[in-house]
This record gives C-alpha cells, sequence and structure tokens, in this order.
C-alpha cells in the first residue's frame, strides 16, 4: 500500500452526484484522483482545475464493453489503492409487471453488469493490499425488502451484490479489501432532492470506512457508519 500523502484512486462514475463529492473528498484527503465521466466540462472539470493536478479526468462509457478495456490501457503503469465503481440509473416506480423487457435490460446492464465487467477491466491496476468498493445499496438487501416501490431498482442492486459475491469468489487470493457500499439516501438526482442526506455528509463517511477497511480481507456489505448491511 501507498503511504498516506502518496495514495491513488480511480473513481468510475463522477460527473455528479455521490461519484463527483466522492473524488473532491478523495482527493482534499491528499489522494491522487482520476475521475472518469461520460461528457467533458461541468463540476468534475471545474473541480479538476481547482485540485491542480490532484484530480484527473479520463473519459469512460461504462456500458460500452470496448471502453473499460481501454482505459486500462491508458492507465497502463499505474497503481491504484482504490477501485471506486459508482453508477446506477432508475426509472421510476413501476411494479414489475408495468417494466418493459427494453427499460429492464437498460437498468440491469448499467446498475449490475458493466460495474463486474468494469472491475474485471480494471482490477489488475489495484497493487496489493489495495481496495475494490463498489457503491450499492440497502434497497438490495433481501432480508430488508419489507415495504413496496422500486421493484427494478432494489433488483439491480440485489444482483450488483450478487455479482460482487461472484466476483469475490473467484478472486479470492488477490489480496484486495472488497466492499459493497450503502451510501445512505441521499440528495442527488437518483435520490430524489427531498432525500434526508446531503452527499457533503454522507460521503465524508463512506471515505472513513474506505480508510478504515483498507487491507481487511474477503467481502463486506457496509453502510456509511461501518455497519453491516443484511444480505
Amino acid at each position: 500500500m501507498s503511504t498516506t500523502s502518496d495514495r491513488h484512486a480511480l473513481v468510475i462514475g463522477a460527473s455528479q452526484g455521490l461519484g463527483l463529492v466522492l473524488a473532491d473528498e478523495l482527493a482534499r484527503r491528499g489522494w491522487q484522483v482520476i475521475a472518469t465521466t461520460r461528457r467533458d466540462g461541468g463540476e468534475l472539470q471545474a473541480r479538476a482545475d481547482a485540485w491542480n493536478g490532484r484530480l484527473e479526468i479520463e473519459p469512460l462509457e461504462m456500458t460500452d464493453p470496448a471502453q473499460p478495456a481501454a482505459l486500462r490501457e491508458r492507465l497502463t503503469g499505474r497503481s491504484l489503492d482504490l477501485l471506486f465503481v459508482n453508477a446506477a440509473i432508475d426509472r421510476g416506480d413501476l411494479p414489475i409487471d408495468r417494466v418493459s423487457t427494453d427499460m429492464f435490460t437498460e437498468v440491469m446492464v448499467t446498475n449490475a453488469l458493466s460495474p463486474l465487467h468494469t472491475l474485471e477491466a480494471l482490477r489488475t491496476l489495484v497493487a496489493p493490499g489495495g481496495t475494490v468498493a463498489v457503491m450499492s445499496s440497502d434497497q438490495g438487501s433481501i432480508s430488508r425488502n419489507t415495504e413496496g416501490g422500486y421493484e427494478l431498482y432494489k433488483a439491480s442492486k440485489a444482483a450488483l451484490n450478487q455479482l460482487m459475491r461472484s466476483y469475490t469468489t473467484r478472486h479470492a487470493d488477490d489480496g484486495h479489501t472488497k466492499l459493497l457500499i450503502d451510501p445512505g439516501h441521499n440528495r442527488t438526482r437518483l435520490g430524489g432532492f427531498d432525500a434526508p442526506l446531503a452527499p457533503q455528509e454522507s460521503i465524508p463517511a463512506v471515505v472513513d470506512v474506505l480508510e478504515a477497511q483498507a487491507g481487511a480481507p474477503g467481502l463486506r456489505f457496509l453502510d456509511r457508519h461501518g455497519e453491516t448491511v443484511p444480505w
């Protein structure tokens, strides 16, 4: 692992919302951060300019299978202490009988399949003792699914969690800490602007968890307080 003053992170999906605040918080703590976005400019570029080299930007459309591999080639020779995949979409609060096949496919590809494709493409950049993390949600907890609503989104996060379990089984001996993170219900475009948490409140707590868990073996599903979320 790198020293405290020389830690390197790659944040996938940082153009807005939780990913943007995560990249900014890591840079504030002294990490050297690479952040990906699907489009140029915007707030991420403004943050990169403000950090004067500590935060750099790479283009990535995660749902295009060729792009994570291309990013891997561009980053050849770089070593990461943290690879964090943050990506999710929601197509509204519909019961499953009103979800079209196209909508189901879009959400599952974005929220479950593409994050794991991205991890597989980029995992060899992570140093021994480094961390591979994915932004999940307690909405993906089957045991906590006791209230109605958002059936497709919940299913996609449960699928993400299951695929991360399989990933951990296949790569049990790689020496990486593996985390699924529930950041809580935040005021973002995805979470809605009446949500109880601001990303500027929750994300520093998430980074505390990431830093505290560094070097821990196996896979854990944790909330922003470091508490275990039931599967």
